[in-house]
């Protein structure tokens, strides 16, 4: 059975397996969580991540990918790419869903058993912070349906409106 907890907090100083990084496409670090990860987890990340664009490319919007913590706690980063709102019509929805959903995935193939989510979208991207809570939500409980190989699943709400929006979520839906 997966343990899901919500938090308010770091991620930077959790002691999970794998953190999830809110990056963007370039994977080059940025604002918000995505600086604050590279920040923390120091010139190692980025390193990776320059092996990752020169290989493929970057990252697309609504997929993932790994590196190692660095200097963080957790053993991995995976880096997963939301999209930008732009009012809901452009698959904003389906992408979000994605960027979860193959995260997820790639912690799976991976052994890892803990994982940290931040609120993926929901800061200079503006998606919808209570449409982005049920949205994560809704895709890790359906994703844990169909594996037990996750032991803990945790939501990092860097803010109290997200933390709030998270608890009632989990509590409408027991």
């Amino acid at each position: 059975m997966t343990a899901i907890k919500i938090i308010k907090g770091d991620i930077t100083k959790l002691h999970v397996d794998a953190i999830v990084n809110a990056a963007n496409t370039s994977l080059m670090g940025g604002g918000g969580v995505d600086g604050a990860i590279h920040r923390a987890g120091g010139p190692k990340i980025l390193e990776e991540c320059r092996a990752i664009v020169a290989r493929q490319g970057g990252c697309k919007t609504g997929e993932a990918v790994m590196t190692s913590g660095g200097k963080l706690p957790a053993k991995y980063i995976i880096h997963a790419v939301g999209p930008v709102w732009n009012g809901g019509n452009n698959n904003e929805v389906q992408l979000l869903t994605n960027a979860y959903k193959n995260s997820l995935q790639l912690a799976v193939e991976n052994d890892v058993s803990s994982i940290a989510f931040p609120n993926i979208s929901t800061g200079i991207y503006g998606f919808p912070k209570d449409k982005a809570a049920a949205i994560a939500l809704q895709t890790v409980k359906k994703f844990i349906e169909t594996t037990n190989n996750l032991s803990e699943i945790v939501f990092v709400c860097f803010d109290d409106e997200n933390f709030k929006l998270y608890n009632q979520l989990m509590q409408a839906n027991k």
